[in-house]
């Protein structure tokens, strides 16, 4: 863990991070980038403790069907995606980044504890868009934050370290949630300890932006663009294409009731979501840097052919081994896809207008989630549980495809302009 943790700031090499025109202003925030992956550090063990049981909970506990479990993840997804817009726009009209994102780790820490004080599903799904809330809050100011702290010959790099940070708070999380399991294995009350548990990580959180992350100053916008809602139209063709692949992506929440739907258990999940973290958070740098050299789409194209392979293996999956192979590889999908595509949405659009671009960007994907989990959620009870995941692959296969054409017809260095 320590290794990995001096691996990531040893990455960081702030010189790469500075730019000639821009030395004073950059150097004195490049220490955001690990920063503001150290607060995700922290999120992401709080989310990860509840996560990988929290659809076993709705379904075994409180006896939610599938569909519900899809409905209510799709719906929180999609809600809270209204907030990314609003928190985007904020972040470029106020440019108080640290302020939104401290708001929205706040509602976090109000919404998940909460679960186990209810046996109601409305209340479940109040609580879980509460949550939603604060996480729409915070995304869109932090990816601002982490553009506005790097240039772009290393931005695939920073973005790449803070995902790393972000994933190995999820491989932690789990850890954690394991041992708990473990010592509260008879205990009929462990779910709600768990939930309880979860609060103590974002309190570090709160603190981290308070005392360490730093609002980095920008240029003043032309007072002309200050009321524009446009962004560059590359930005849109790069939009629709995801979204498509979106469509076949629906919650994780249904890879989790794969494992458990193919045989593995309870107290194996945890560990089996750790293994996916782990290898999330390893490959992020090394292929956060390859898109600095080859190209952002190049490796968003091969993450999309390892999601359809993945999905497609999770469709066949009959024996637990296979899952664990299977969310291992997963993890190569998450690697080069989260960090590179919002690397490459920076490089596309103007400074002054990046909030707005993470806002939209994560307002749409996020709202593509609720028809793609009801969907899931729809077959998997209608047809059978494999069927959401070939459908997924075939989506993917079929975006990589579009992806792939639109890059051989437009030259991907021409977007960048």
């Amino acid at each position: 863990m320590f290794i990995l943790f001096g691996t990531i700031w040893w990455c960081m090499d702030k010189k790469k991070f500075v730019a000639n025109e821009q030395n004073a202003k950059i150097e004195s925030h490049s220490g955001n980038t690990f920063f503001i992956g150290l607060l995700s550090f922290f999120g992401g063990i709080s989310q990860d403790i509840i996560l990988p049981v929290l659809p076993i909970y709705l379904a075994t506990v409180l006896h939610l069907d599938k569909s519900f479990i899809g409905f209510t993840e799709g719906l929180v997804t999609s809600s809270a995606s209204i907030f990314k817009i609003v928190s985007g726009f904020l972040s470029d009209k106020l440019r108080k980044n640290k302020a939104i994102a401290f708001f929205g780790y706040l509602l976090s820490l109000i919404g998940r504890p909460l679960l186990a004080l209810t046996s109601s599903a409305g209340f479940v799904l109040v609580l879980r868009f509460f949550d939603g809330i604060g996480k729409g809050l915070k995304d869109s100011p932090k990816d601002a934050l982490i553009a506005d702290s790097t240039q772009k010959e290393s931005r695939g790099k920073g973005f790449g370290i803070v995902r790393a940070l972000d994933t190995l708070g999820s491989v932690v999380g789990p850890l954690i949630l394991f041992a708990l399991l473990y010592f509260l294995a008879n205990n009929r009350l462990k779910y709600h300890y768990i939930f309880f548990i979860s609060a103590i990580p974002l309190f570090i959180t709160l603190a981290i932006i308070v005392f360490f992350v730093k609002e980095v100053p920008y240029a003043k916008k032309d007072p002309r663009k200050t009321l524009s809602f446009a962004l560059p139209k590359q930005f849109y063709y790069f939009l629709g294409i995801v979204v498509l692949f979106s469509l076949g992506n629906s919650s994780d929440t249904f890879l989790i009731l794969r494992a458990q739907n193919v045989g593995v258990g309870l107290l194996t999940i945890p560990l089996v979501y750790a293994l996916f973290n782990f290898i999330y958070a390893t490959a992020s740098i090394p292929l956060g840097s390859l898109s600095d050299k080859i190209g952002r789409e190049k490796v968003i194209l091969l993450g999309w052919i390892a999601y359809a392979i993945a999905y497609m293996g999770f469709g066949f999956a009959r024996q637990g081994y296979q899952i664990w192979l299977l969310f291992a590889f997963y993890g190569i999908y998450y690697a080069t896809t989260e960090g590179v595509a919002k690397a490459f949405i920076a490089d596309i659009t103007p400074p002054e207008y990046r909030g707005r671009a993470y806002g939209v960007y994560n307002a749409i994907i996020g709202l593509v989630t609720l028809p793609a989990s009801i969907l899931a959620g729809f077959l998997w009870d209608r047809v059978n549980p494999s069927a959401p995941f070939f459908f997924g692959a075939l989506m993917a296969a079929l975006a990589a495809i579009i992806l792939f054409l639109f890059t051989r017809l437009y030259n991907p260095k021409k977007l960048l302009l």
